[in-house]
Protein backbone atom coordinates (compact mmCIF):
# COMPACT_ATOMS: atom_id res chain seq x y z
CA UNK A 1 0.00 0.00 0.00
CA UNK A 2 3.03 2.27 0.44
CA UNK A 3 5.91 3.22 -1.82
CA UNK A 4 9.10 4.78 -0.44
CA UNK A 5 7.61 8.29 -0.64
CA UNK A 6 4.19 7.58 0.86
CA UNK A 7 0.90 5.90 -0.13
CA UNK A 8 0.77 4.47 -3.64
CA UNK A 9 -1.57 6.13 -6.16
CA UNK A 10 -5.24 5.49 -5.30
CA UNK A 11 -4.39 4.26 -1.78
CA UNK A 12 -4.73 7.57 0.07
CA UNK A 13 -8.42 7.20 0.89
CA UNK A 14 -7.97 3.73 2.38
CA UNK A 15 -4.94 4.89 4.36
CA UNK A 16 -7.05 7.74 5.76
CA UNK A 17 -9.69 5.24 6.78
CA UNK A 18 -7.25 3.00 8.60
CA UNK A 19 -5.84 5.96 10.52
CA UNK A 20 -9.34 7.16 11.41
CA UNK A 21 -10.76 3.83 12.50
CA UNK A 22 -8.14 2.83 15.03
CA UNK A 23 -9.61 0.11 17.22
CA UNK A 24 -12.81 0.27 15.17
CA UNK A 25 -11.07 -1.76 12.48
CA UNK A 26 -11.46 -4.86 14.64
CA UNK A 27 -15.21 -4.23 14.76
CA UNK A 28 -15.32 -4.17 10.99
CA UNK A 29 -13.40 -7.43 10.84
CA UNK A 30 -15.85 -9.00 13.28
CA UNK A 31 -18.76 -7.73 11.15
CA UNK A 32 -17.17 -9.27 8.06
CA UNK A 33 -16.72 -12.65 9.74
CA UNK A 34 -20.32 -12.57 10.92
CA UNK A 35 -21.46 -11.86 7.34
CA UNK A 36 -19.39 -14.80 6.05
CA UNK A 37 -21.09 -17.17 8.49
CA UNK A 38 -24.53 -15.75 7.70
CA UNK A 39 -23.96 -16.06 3.94
CA UNK A 40 -22.59 -19.60 4.29
CA UNK A 41 -19.37 -18.86 2.42
CA UNK A 42 -17.08 -21.83 2.92
CA UNK A 43 -14.26 -23.83 1.38
CA UNK A 44 -13.20 -27.43 1.80
CA UNK A 45 -9.86 -28.72 3.02
CA UNK A 46 -8.88 -32.33 2.36
CA UNK A 47 -7.20 -33.66 5.49
CA UNK A 48 -6.24 -37.25 6.24
CA UNK A 49 -8.97 -38.70 4.07
CA UNK A 50 -11.73 -36.43 5.35
CA UNK A 51 -13.32 -33.27 4.00
CA UNK A 52 -13.41 -30.32 6.39
CA UNK A 53 -15.64 -27.36 5.61
CA UNK A 54 -14.34 -24.08 6.94
CA UNK A 55 -15.56 -20.50 6.87
CA UNK A 56 -13.88 -18.55 4.09
CA UNK A 57 -10.75 -16.80 5.50
CA UNK A 58 -11.11 -13.07 4.83
CA UNK A 59 -9.13 -10.02 5.81
CA UNK A 60 -11.12 -6.81 5.98
CA UNK A 61 -8.35 -4.46 4.76
CA UNK A 62 -8.64 -4.28 0.94
CA UNK A 63 -5.78 -4.48 -1.52
CA UNK A 64 -5.75 -1.33 -3.68
CA UNK A 65 -4.40 -0.76 -7.22
CA UNK A 66 -4.79 2.25 -9.50
CA UNK A 67 -6.72 2.24 -12.77
CA UNK A 68 -3.56 3.37 -14.57
CA UNK A 69 -1.66 0.26 -13.56
CA UNK A 70 -4.67 -1.95 -14.10
CA UNK A 71 -5.19 -0.86 -17.70
CA UNK A 72 -1.71 -2.15 -18.57
CA UNK A 73 -2.21 -5.37 -16.59
CA UNK A 74 -5.57 -6.17 -18.19
CA UNK A 75 -4.18 -5.52 -21.68
CA UNK A 76 -1.23 -7.79 -20.87
CA UNK A 77 -3.45 -10.60 -19.64
CA UNK A 78 -5.63 -10.39 -22.75
CA UNK A 79 -2.49 -10.49 -24.92
CA UNK A 80 -1.25 -13.51 -23.01
CA UNK A 81 -4.46 -15.49 -23.41
CA UNK A 82 -4.73 -14.71 -27.13
CA UNK A 83 -1.22 -16.15 -27.62
CA UNK A 84 -1.92 -19.20 -25.44
CA UNK A 85 -5.15 -20.00 -27.27
CA UNK A 86 -3.29 -19.77 -30.59
CA UNK A 87 -0.66 -22.11 -29.17
CA UNK A 88 -3.22 -24.70 -28.01
CA UNK A 89 -4.95 -24.58 -31.39
CA UNK A 90 -1.56 -25.01 -33.08
CA UNK A 91 -0.57 -27.96 -30.88
CA UNK A 92 -3.72 -29.90 -31.78
CA UNK A 93 -3.46 -28.75 -35.39
CA UNK A 94 -0.37 -28.08 -37.49
CA UNK A 95 2.24 -27.95 -34.71
CA UNK A 96 4.11 -25.01 -36.23
CA UNK A 97 5.53 -23.76 -32.91
CA UNK A 98 7.29 -27.10 -32.39
CA UNK A 99 8.53 -27.40 -35.97
CA UNK A 100 9.96 -23.88 -35.83
CA UNK A 101 11.71 -24.47 -32.51
CA UNK A 102 9.70 -22.00 -30.43
CA UNK A 103 8.91 -24.72 -27.89
CA UNK A 104 10.93 -27.95 -27.55
CA UNK A 105 9.00 -31.01 -28.72
CA UNK A 106 9.64 -32.85 -25.43
CA UNK A 107 8.06 -30.02 -23.41
CA UNK A 108 4.77 -30.60 -25.23
CA UNK A 109 5.07 -34.31 -25.90
CA UNK A 110 5.75 -35.13 -22.26
CA UNK A 111 3.14 -32.78 -20.82
CA UNK A 112 0.80 -34.47 -18.35
CA UNK A 113 -2.04 -32.40 -19.84
CA UNK A 114 -1.53 -33.17 -23.52
CA UNK A 115 -4.64 -34.95 -24.80
CA UNK A 116 -3.96 -36.74 -28.07
CA UNK A 117 -7.70 -37.42 -28.30
CA UNK A 118 -8.16 -33.70 -29.11
CA UNK A 119 -6.00 -33.62 -32.22
CA UNK A 120 -7.86 -32.22 -35.20
CA UNK A 121 -10.69 -30.80 -33.07
CA UNK A 122 -11.97 -27.30 -33.87
CA UNK A 123 -13.81 -25.71 -30.94
CA UNK A 124 -16.11 -22.74 -31.58
CA UNK A 125 -14.26 -19.50 -32.46
CA UNK A 126 -10.97 -21.40 -32.25
CA UNK A 127 -10.89 -20.76 -28.50
CA UNK A 128 -9.80 -23.52 -26.14
CA UNK A 129 -9.24 -21.75 -22.82
CA UNK A 130 -12.34 -19.62 -22.36
CA UNK A 131 -11.93 -19.01 -18.62
CA UNK A 132 -8.49 -18.47 -17.13
CA UNK A 133 -6.91 -17.09 -13.99
CA UNK A 134 -3.32 -15.85 -14.06
CA UNK A 135 -1.54 -15.39 -10.74
CA UNK A 136 0.26 -12.04 -10.41
CA UNK A 137 2.92 -10.96 -7.91
CA UNK A 138 4.73 -7.68 -7.34
CA UNK A 139 8.48 -7.92 -6.74
CA UNK A 140 10.57 -5.66 -4.56
CA UNK A 141 11.35 -3.42 -7.54
CA UNK A 142 7.65 -2.60 -7.90
CA UNK A 143 7.17 -4.62 -11.10
CA UNK A 144 4.07 -6.78 -11.45
CA UNK A 145 4.85 -10.23 -12.89
CA UNK A 146 2.76 -13.16 -14.06
CA UNK A 147 3.76 -16.03 -11.76
CA UNK A 148 1.72 -18.77 -13.44
CA UNK A 149 -1.31 -19.42 -15.64
CA UNK A 150 -4.36 -21.50 -14.75
CA UNK A 151 -6.26 -22.72 -17.81
CA UNK A 152 -7.83 -26.04 -16.85
CA UNK A 153 -10.57 -25.37 -14.28
CA UNK A 154 -9.41 -22.16 -12.55
CA UNK A 155 -11.25 -21.48 -9.30
CA UNK A 156 -11.73 -18.54 -6.97
CA UNK A 157 -13.94 -16.15 -8.91
CA UNK A 158 -16.94 -16.71 -6.63
CA UNK A 159 -14.82 -15.71 -3.65
CA UNK A 160 -13.77 -12.55 -5.49
CA UNK A 161 -17.45 -11.68 -5.90
CA UNK A 162 -18.38 -12.60 -2.35
CA UNK A 163 -15.43 -10.63 -0.95
CA UNK A 164 -16.85 -7.57 -2.67
CA UNK A 165 -20.30 -8.11 -1.16
CA UNK A 166 -18.75 -8.34 2.29
CA UNK A 167 -16.70 -5.17 1.98
CA UNK A 168 -19.73 -3.31 0.65
CA UNK A 169 -21.44 -4.18 3.92
CA UNK A 170 -18.64 -3.17 6.26
CA UNK A 171 -17.17 -0.23 4.27
CA UNK A 172 -20.29 1.29 2.73
CA UNK A 173 -18.91 4.77 3.49
CA UNK A 174 -15.85 4.20 1.30
CA UNK A 175 -17.90 2.86 -1.60
CA UNK A 176 -19.77 6.15 -1.49
CA UNK A 177 -16.69 8.35 -1.28
CA UNK A 178 -14.13 6.57 -3.50
CA UNK A 179 -14.21 5.60 -7.18
CA UNK A 180 -13.99 1.83 -6.61
CA UNK A 181 -14.59 -0.03 -9.87
CA UNK A 182 -17.19 -2.84 -9.75
CA UNK A 183 -16.60 -6.57 -10.30
CA UNK A 184 -20.20 -7.80 -10.28
CA UNK A 185 -20.52 -7.91 -14.08
CA UNK A 186 -18.58 -11.18 -14.20
CA UNK A 187 -21.53 -13.66 -14.05
CA UNK A 188 -23.31 -11.77 -16.83
CA UNK A 189 -20.19 -11.65 -18.99
CA UNK A 190 -19.56 -15.35 -18.34
CA UNK A 191 -23.08 -16.27 -19.39
CA UNK A 192 -22.75 -14.14 -22.53
CA UNK A 193 -19.48 -15.87 -23.40
CA UNK A 194 -20.87 -19.35 -22.83
CA UNK A 195 -24.02 -18.50 -24.77
CA UNK A 196 -21.94 -17.33 -27.74
CA UNK A 197 -20.50 -20.85 -28.04
CA UNK A 198 -23.89 -22.49 -28.59
CA UNK A 199 -24.17 -24.66 -31.72
CA UNK A 200 -27.77 -23.46 -32.13
CA UNK A 201 -27.54 -19.70 -32.82
CA UNK A 202 -30.79 -17.83 -32.59
CA UNK A 203 -32.16 -20.02 -29.81
CA UNK A 204 -31.87 -19.44 -26.07
CA UNK A 205 -28.88 -21.63 -25.11
CA UNK A 206 -29.21 -24.31 -22.47
CA UNK A 207 -26.11 -24.04 -20.27
CA UNK A 208 -25.07 -26.49 -17.56
CA UNK A 209 -22.32 -26.31 -14.95
CA UNK A 210 -20.85 -29.80 -14.66
CA UNK A 211 -19.59 -30.39 -11.11
CA UNK A 212 -17.94 -33.44 -9.53
CA UNK A 213 -20.43 -33.05 -6.68
CA UNK A 214 -20.84 -31.76 -3.16
CA UNK A 215 -17.59 -33.26 -1.89
CA UNK A 216 -15.44 -31.22 -4.25
CA UNK A 217 -13.51 -28.39 -2.56
CA UNK A 218 -14.87 -25.83 -5.05
CA UNK A 219 -18.52 -26.97 -4.92
CA UNK A 220 -19.57 -23.70 -3.29
CA UNK A 221 -18.26 -21.89 -6.37
CA UNK A 222 -19.95 -24.28 -8.81
CA UNK A 223 -23.32 -23.75 -7.15
CA UNK A 224 -22.77 -20.01 -6.83
CA UNK A 225 -21.95 -19.48 -10.52
CA UNK A 226 -24.80 -21.69 -11.72
CA UNK A 227 -27.23 -19.68 -9.61
CA UNK A 228 -25.80 -16.33 -10.73
CA UNK A 229 -25.93 -17.29 -14.43
CA UNK A 230 -29.30 -18.99 -14.34
CA UNK A 231 -27.63 -22.20 -15.52
CA UNK A 232 -28.33 -25.79 -14.48
CA UNK A 233 -25.99 -27.28 -11.86
CA UNK A 234 -25.50 -30.91 -12.87
CA UNK A 235 -23.43 -33.99 -12.17
CA UNK A 236 -22.45 -36.50 -14.82
CA UNK A 237 -25.40 -38.76 -14.03
CA UNK A 238 -27.80 -35.90 -14.90
CA UNK A 239 -26.66 -35.91 -18.53
CA UNK A 240 -26.95 -38.45 -21.33
CA UNK A 241 -25.66 -38.52 -24.90
CA UNK A 242 -27.83 -39.86 -27.70
CA UNK A 243 -26.79 -39.77 -31.36
CA UNK A 244 -23.90 -37.40 -30.49
CA UNK A 245 -26.22 -34.89 -28.81
CA UNK A 246 -26.09 -34.10 -25.08
CA UNK A 247 -29.33 -34.05 -23.11
CA UNK A 248 -30.26 -33.07 -19.56
CA UNK A 249 -32.55 -35.44 -17.70
CA UNK A 250 -35.52 -33.51 -16.24
CA UNK A 251 -38.85 -34.49 -14.76
CA UNK A 252 -40.42 -33.32 -18.02
CA UNK A 253 -38.14 -35.43 -20.20
CA UNK A 254 -34.85 -34.87 -21.99
CA UNK A 255 -33.74 -31.31 -22.77
CA UNK A 256 -30.96 -30.65 -25.24
CA UNK A 257 -27.79 -29.07 -23.77
CA UNK A 258 -25.86 -26.54 -25.82
CA UNK A 259 -22.96 -25.58 -23.55
CA UNK A 260 -21.18 -27.45 -20.76
CA UNK A 261 -19.17 -25.27 -18.36
CA UNK A 262 -17.18 -28.11 -16.92
CA UNK A 263 -15.52 -28.07 -13.51
CA UNK A 264 -14.33 -31.66 -13.96
CA UNK A 265 -10.78 -32.52 -15.02
CA UNK A 266 -10.17 -33.85 -18.54
CA UNK A 267 -9.47 -37.43 -17.51
CA UNK A 268 -12.89 -37.76 -15.85
CA UNK A 269 -15.00 -36.13 -18.57
CA UNK A 270 -15.85 -39.17 -20.70
CA UNK A 271 -15.26 -42.80 -19.64
CA UNK A 272 -15.39 -43.89 -23.29
CA UNK A 273 -12.34 -41.75 -24.14
CA UNK A 274 -10.38 -41.13 -20.95
CA UNK A 275 -10.58 -43.01 -17.64
CA UNK A 276 -13.07 -45.89 -18.02
CA UNK A 277 -13.68 -45.95 -14.26
CA UNK A 278 -14.87 -42.33 -14.11
CA UNK A 279 -18.28 -41.83 -12.55
CA UNK A 280 -18.05 -38.04 -12.83
CA UNK A 281 -18.30 -37.60 -16.58
CA UNK A 282 -20.67 -38.47 -19.41
CA UNK A 283 -20.19 -41.31 -21.86
CA UNK A 284 -20.18 -39.94 -25.41
CA UNK A 285 -19.49 -36.32 -24.40
CA UNK A 286 -16.26 -36.10 -26.40
CA UNK A 287 -17.92 -37.41 -29.55
CA UNK A 288 -20.71 -34.83 -29.23
CA UNK A 289 -18.08 -32.11 -28.76
CA UNK A 290 -16.00 -33.19 -31.76
CA UNK A 291 -19.14 -33.26 -33.90
CA UNK A 292 -19.87 -29.66 -32.92
CA UNK A 293 -23.17 -30.53 -31.24
CA UNK A 294 -22.14 -29.16 -27.84
CA UNK A 295 -19.56 -26.65 -26.64
CA UNK A 296 -17.34 -27.37 -23.65
CA UNK A 297 -15.62 -24.62 -21.68
CA UNK A 298 -12.80 -24.89 -21.08
CA UNK A 299 -12.27 -27.20 -24.02
CA UNK A 300 -10.70 -30.61 -23.33
CA UNK A 301 -6.95 -30.45 -23.81
CA UNK A 302 -6.61 -26.76 -22.91
CA UNK A 303 -4.44 -27.76 -19.96
CA UNK A 304 -1.48 -28.38 -22.27
CA UNK A 305 -0.80 -24.65 -21.81
CA UNK A 306 -1.38 -24.89 -18.04
CA UNK A 307 2.05 -26.30 -17.31
CA UNK A 308 4.76 -24.56 -15.32
CA UNK A 309 7.38 -25.72 -17.82
CA UNK A 310 5.44 -24.31 -20.77
CA UNK A 311 5.08 -21.07 -18.77
CA UNK A 312 8.78 -20.37 -19.37
CA UNK A 313 8.10 -20.16 -23.11
CA UNK A 314 5.07 -17.85 -23.04
CA UNK A 315 7.06 -14.67 -23.86
CA UNK A 316 8.47 -16.47 -26.93
CA UNK A 317 4.94 -17.56 -27.90
CA UNK A 318 3.72 -13.95 -27.69
CA UNK A 319 6.57 -12.95 -30.01
CA UNK A 320 5.87 -15.85 -32.37
CA UNK A 321 2.10 -15.59 -32.74
CA UNK A 322 1.52 -11.88 -32.21
CA UNK A 323 4.84 -10.21 -33.04
CA UNK A 324 4.59 -8.22 -29.81
CA UNK A 325 6.53 -7.67 -26.60
CA UNK A 326 4.82 -9.08 -23.48
CA UNK A 327 3.01 -6.29 -21.65
CA UNK A 328 3.27 -8.12 -18.33
CA UNK A 329 6.56 -9.97 -17.87
CA UNK A 330 7.25 -13.50 -16.66
CA UNK A 331 9.28 -14.28 -13.57
CA UNK A 332 12.71 -15.60 -14.57
CA UNK A 333 12.27 -19.36 -14.82
CA UNK A 334 14.78 -22.21 -15.07
CA UNK A 335 13.62 -25.36 -16.86
CA UNK A 336 15.17 -28.41 -15.22
CA UNK A 337 14.74 -30.44 -18.42
CA UNK A 338 17.60 -28.36 -19.85
CA UNK A 339 20.94 -29.75 -18.63
CA UNK A 340 22.62 -26.38 -18.17
CA UNK A 341 19.65 -24.85 -16.36
CA UNK A 342 19.28 -27.92 -14.14
CA UNK A 343 22.92 -27.66 -13.03
CA UNK A 344 22.32 -24.02 -12.12
CA UNK A 345 19.22 -24.95 -10.10
CA UNK A 346 20.92 -27.73 -8.15
CA UNK A 347 23.88 -25.48 -7.38
CA UNK A 348 21.69 -22.64 -6.08
CA UNK A 349 18.86 -24.32 -4.16
CA UNK A 350 19.25 -21.89 -1.24
CA UNK A 351 18.08 -19.01 -3.44
CA UNK A 352 15.33 -20.64 -5.49
CA UNK A 353 11.74 -21.81 -5.37
CA UNK A 354 11.37 -25.21 -7.06
CA UNK A 355 7.91 -26.19 -8.32
CA UNK A 356 6.43 -29.36 -9.79
CA UNK A 357 5.06 -28.73 -13.25
CA UNK A 358 1.44 -29.68 -12.72
CA UNK A 359 0.62 -29.46 -9.02
CA UNK A 360 -1.81 -26.86 -7.71
CA UNK A 361 -2.94 -25.54 -4.35
CA UNK A 362 0.60 -24.81 -3.17
CA UNK A 363 1.46 -28.50 -2.86
CA UNK A 364 4.97 -29.78 -3.55
CA UNK A 365 6.65 -26.34 -3.57
CA UNK A 366 10.22 -26.14 -2.26
CA UNK A 367 11.40 -22.75 -0.91
CA UNK A 368 15.16 -22.81 -0.52
CA UNK A 369 15.43 -20.10 2.11
CA UNK A 370 13.14 -22.07 4.45
CA UNK A 371 14.41 -25.57 3.66
CA UNK A 372 16.38 -27.95 5.86
CA UNK A 373 19.36 -29.97 4.65
CA UNK A 374 17.08 -33.01 4.35
CA UNK A 375 14.56 -30.99 2.28
CA UNK A 376 17.32 -29.95 -0.10
CA UNK A 377 18.55 -33.48 -0.58
CA UNK A 378 14.99 -34.66 -1.23
CA UNK A 379 14.27 -32.01 -3.88
CA UNK A 380 17.66 -32.71 -5.47
CA UNK A 381 16.76 -36.39 -5.73
CA UNK A 382 13.37 -35.60 -7.25
CA UNK A 383 14.70 -33.15 -9.82
CA UNK A 384 17.44 -35.54 -10.94
CA UNK A 385 14.96 -38.43 -11.20
CA UNK A 386 12.34 -36.49 -13.18
CA UNK A 387 13.75 -33.20 -14.54
CA UNK A 388 10.80 -32.63 -16.92
CA UNK A 389 8.51 -32.25 -13.94
CA UNK A 390 10.31 -29.31 -12.30
CA UNK A 391 11.03 -25.63 -12.82
CA UNK A 392 12.74 -23.15 -10.53
CA UNK A 393 12.41 -19.41 -9.98
CA UNK A 394 14.29 -16.87 -7.86
CA UNK A 395 12.83 -16.19 -4.43
CA UNK A 396 11.08 -12.89 -5.06
CA UNK A 397 10.79 -10.14 -2.51
CA UNK A 398 7.01 -10.40 -2.72
CA UNK A 399 5.07 -7.28 -1.90
CA UNK A 400 3.15 -7.16 1.33
CA UNK A 401 -0.19 -5.65 2.20
CA UNK A 402 -1.45 -4.46 5.60
CA UNK A 403 -3.39 -7.34 7.16
CA UNK A 404 -5.26 -7.63 10.44
CA UNK A 405 -3.55 -10.44 12.36
CA UNK A 406 -4.78 -11.17 15.89
CA UNK A 407 -6.12 -7.65 16.16
CA UNK A 408 -2.90 -5.98 14.98
CA UNK A 409 -2.19 -4.60 11.51
CA UNK A 410 0.93 -6.30 10.13
CA UNK A 411 2.51 -6.84 6.69
CA UNK A 412 1.74 -10.13 4.96
CA UNK A 413 2.74 -11.38 1.50
CA UNK A 414 0.06 -11.36 -1.20
CA UNK A 415 -0.60 -12.43 -4.76
CA UNK A 416 -3.49 -11.64 -7.08
CA UNK A 417 -5.59 -13.81 -9.39
CA UNK A 418 -7.59 -11.83 -11.97
CA UNK A 419 -9.94 -13.77 -14.24
CA UNK A 420 -9.97 -13.51 -18.02
CA UNK A 421 -12.79 -14.48 -20.37
CA UNK A 422 -11.53 -15.21 -23.90
CA UNK A 423 -13.74 -15.15 -26.96
CA UNK A 424 -15.16 -12.68 -29.43
CA UNK A 425 -15.22 -9.99 -26.73
CA UNK A 426 -12.38 -10.55 -24.22
CA UNK A 427 -13.02 -9.45 -20.66
CA UNK A 428 -10.72 -9.06 -17.65
CA UNK A 429 -12.18 -8.63 -14.19
CA UNK A 430 -11.57 -5.20 -12.69
CA UNK A 431 -9.44 -6.62 -9.94
CA UNK A 432 -9.40 -10.21 -8.81
CA UNK A 433 -8.92 -12.51 -5.86
CA UNK A 434 -6.11 -11.27 -3.63
CA UNK A 435 -4.72 -14.15 -1.61
CA UNK A 436 -2.71 -13.45 1.52
CA UNK A 437 -0.27 -15.55 3.54
CA UNK A 438 -1.52 -15.47 7.12
CA UNK A 439 1.77 -16.63 8.65
CA UNK A 440 4.53 -14.06 9.11
CA UNK A 441 7.21 -14.43 6.45
CA UNK A 442 5.32 -17.18 4.57
CA UNK A 443 5.15 -17.04 0.76
CA UNK A 444 2.34 -19.64 0.51
CA UNK A 445 -1.00 -17.90 0.01
CA UNK A 446 -3.28 -20.83 -0.89
CA UNK A 447 -6.32 -21.25 1.37
CA UNK A 448 -5.65 -25.00 1.49
CA UNK A 449 -2.28 -24.13 3.04
CA UNK A 450 -3.69 -21.73 5.63
CA UNK A 451 -3.84 -18.59 3.49
CA UNK A 452 -6.58 -15.98 3.48
CA UNK A 453 -8.06 -13.47 1.05
CA UNK A 454 -8.81 -9.80 0.55
CA UNK A 455 -11.10 -7.75 -1.62
CA UNK A 456 -9.22 -6.04 -4.45
CA UNK A 457 -10.10 -2.42 -5.20
CA UNK A 458 -9.23 -0.77 -8.49
CA UNK A 459 -9.51 2.97 -7.84
CA UNK A 460 -9.09 5.88 -10.26
CA UNK A 461 -6.71 8.30 -8.51
CA UNK A 462 -7.74 11.12 -10.86
CA UNK A 463 -11.32 11.17 -9.58
CA UNK A 464 -11.52 13.78 -6.84
CA UNK A 465 -12.84 12.51 -3.54
CA UNK A 466 -14.18 14.50 -0.61
CA UNK A 467 -11.59 15.89 1.80
CA UNK A 468 -10.55 13.67 4.68
CA UNK A 469 -13.15 15.14 6.99
CA UNK A 470 -15.83 14.24 4.45
CA UNK A 471 -15.48 10.52 5.08
CA UNK A 472 -18.48 9.28 6.98
CA UNK A 473 -16.77 7.18 9.63
CA UNK A 474 -18.26 6.63 13.01
CA UNK A 475 -15.79 5.44 15.62
CA UNK A 476 -17.29 4.19 18.85
CA UNK A 477 -15.16 3.91 21.94
CA UNK A 478 -15.79 0.85 24.08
Amino acid sequence: MFATDGPRPACEGVVDLLHSLGAGLRERQAAAELAIRAMGISFTVYSEGTNIDRAWPFDVIPRVLSTHEWSRISAGLTQRMVALNLFIDDIYGEGRAIRNGVVPAEVVGESANLRLQCRGARPPQGTWAHISGSDLVRDGDGTMYVLEDNLRVPSGVSYMLENRQITKRVFADLFRDLDIHPVDAYPTRLRELLGSLSPRPGEVPVIVVLTPGVHNSAYFEHAFLAQQMGAHLVEGRDLVVDDDVVYLRTVGGLVRVDVVYRRVDDLFLDPEVFRPDSALGVAGLMAAWRQGNVAIANAPGAGVADDKVLYAYVPALIHYYLGEEPLVPNVETFVCLDDRQRKHVLANLDHLVVKPANESGGYGIFVGSHASAADKEEIRRRVEADPRNYVAQPILRLSTAPTLCDGVVAPRHVDLRPFVLSGEHPYVTTGGLTRVARQEGSLIVNSSQGGGSKDTWIIDPDVLRPPRSGLSIEVRER
